[in-house]
């Protein structure tokens, strides 16, 4: 679905390759686009620049999406070592056609990165912990990731629940409770039905999720491709891994909030643009630290190689340039790789000279990082990886048009946040309630956020 309009094709597992003149054994870049693994395609970042800035080839790949990537229903998985992370297997399927045939684009098969924004990025760090991914790359980026898993059986429940009322529509069943009883089931006539079904009809279930996991389930823990203690797992395919952040990265999905078009939402009167403010300004913080602080904290005791962290300050309230609105977005580093990213022209001047400075060092970075695992060199500001002992990111802003690139310890602690959240005298206890339950609840990031609130699960 995009726009309300269904789009694509179901004929899908390609890639789109780009190599710089002359290529010979240079690094390959691989790149998982985002959307929530319900939406988007590979040409979300063009490649024509990256190849020559970097001087890598850059490979994008498409994937089955939604419903069609990731179903986990019983029936559908009636063999033993079958997965419903579909999805996942196609990129697996990808990573092997690459490392087959990409020297004959003039890559290196033995200097592989895979790369992936948002979902792109969440997927990326699920192929870390899975046994399906060992030796299939060997340095990683994640760009607003963070550690993603779906449980088994809610994940059942949902997806049947979400097909109930076609199996009615389609008389396979008498009621929406007896259609998914039937669904759970790994009965022969369930796996009949779902086959029959018309795609179209599938493309529009379970709509835009909101980094919920709860609304489209996906990254199954199902001891396949994802272990079953999923982050847990003391199994990591551990190569050098960069994790990047925006420092503002919920203010989009604070926006699309069901509770500023609500009647509740509405009752907050003039109260309405602060507490958007405070949901804007918590939920970053907590979306921040988990899509890289969150992260090293929990592997490195059992990751083998080095992990960097960065942070993208550009735009925010803290930054020496502002973006009114919206701060350092969700994927304010993505116009760096590329500036023909076209979703994003008209959100902020990306032409403007600090911020292409910023490009510069940022792609200088990813350059080193990409041909040897590093990214220090000649000319770069020192980037230290991080550690429990000092957990500093690389702090990318710009002010009156020059560029400041420093290694900062930026972390915080979800106790931190909710002290700061408490402490909060700009929003009234009702206005706080309401952010609190229903903009901040059961996203990616609130698990901590839940418990400490004690919000009900959105999986029930």
């Amino acid at each position: 679905m995009s726009s309300d309009e269904i789009v694509g094709t179901e004929d899908c597992l390609n890639l789109d390759v780009y190599s710089p003149p002359k290529a010979k054994k240079l690094p390959v870049m691989v790149y998982i686009h985002g959307g929530n693994n319900q939406t988007g395609h590979s040409k979300e970042l063009i490649g024509n620049e990256i190849v020559i800035k970097n001087n890598c080839i850059y490979i994008s790949i498409n994937y089955r999406l939604g419903i069609f990537g990731f179903n986990n229903l019983p029936a559908l998985h009636t063999k033993s070592g079958s997965s419903g992370n579909y999805a996942l297997l196609d990129m697996a399927k990808a990573l092997d056609w690459i490392k087959e045939n990409v020297s004959k684009f003039g890559g290196d098969p033995k200097n592989i990165t895979i790369t992936g924004f948002s979902a792109g990025g969440r997927d990326v760090m699920a192929m870390l912990i899975s046994p399906l991914f060992a030796h299939k790359f060997h340095k990683a980026i994640v760009f607003s990731g963070g550690m993603t898993i779906a449980d088994m059986d809610d994940s059942i429940k949902r997806i049947a629940s979400v097909l109930a009322p076609l199996a009615v529509e389609d008389k396979v069943a008498q009621n929406e409770e007896k259609a998914k009883a039937w669904l759970m089931t790994s009965k022969k006539e369930v796996k009949k039905w779902l086959y029959s079904v018309d795609s179209n009809r599938l493309v529009t279930l379970m709509g835009n999720a909101g980094i919920r996991m709860s609304v489209f389930p996906h990254l199954f823990n199902d001891g396949v491709v994802i272990p079953k203690e999923g982050f847990a797992t003391k199994k990591w395919n551990s190569v050098p891994l960069i994790m990047v952040t925006g420092s503002t990265e919920f203010s989009f999905f604070n926006y699309g909030s069901a509770l500023w078009s609500s009647p509740e939402g509405y009752s907050l009167g003039d109260e309405i643009p602060v507490a958007m403010n405070f949901a804007s300004l918590y939920g970053s913080d907590m979306y921040r630290i988990f899509n890289a602080q969150i992260s090293a904290e929990k592997m490195y005791k059992r990751y083998d190689s080095k992990i960097y962290i960065s942070q993208v300050e550009y735009g925010s309230d803290n930054s020496g340039t502002k973006i009114d609105g919206i701060g350092s977005f969700h994927g304010v580093f993505i116009p760096m790789l590329s500036s023909t990213v076209h979703g994003y022209i008209g959100m902020a001047n990306f032409d403007e000279a600090g911020y292409r400075a910023l490009a510069e060092i940022f792609n200088g970075q990813i350059k080193k990082f990409l041909k040897n695992g590093n990214p220090n060199g000649s000319g770069l500001p020192k980037w230290k990886k991080w550690t429990p002992k000092k957990p500093v990111s690389m702090v990318l802003d710009a002010t009156d048009g020059k560029a400041s690139a420093q290694c900062k310890d930026v972390s915080i602690s979800y106790d931190e946040i909710f002290a700061k959240m408490d402490a909060d005298e700009s929003l009234s206890s009702k206005g706080k309630s309401l952010v609190i339950a229903n903009v901040l609840n059961g996203r990616w990031f609130s698990d901590p956020l839940d418990k400490h609130y004690n919000n009900p699960s959105l999986w029930n």
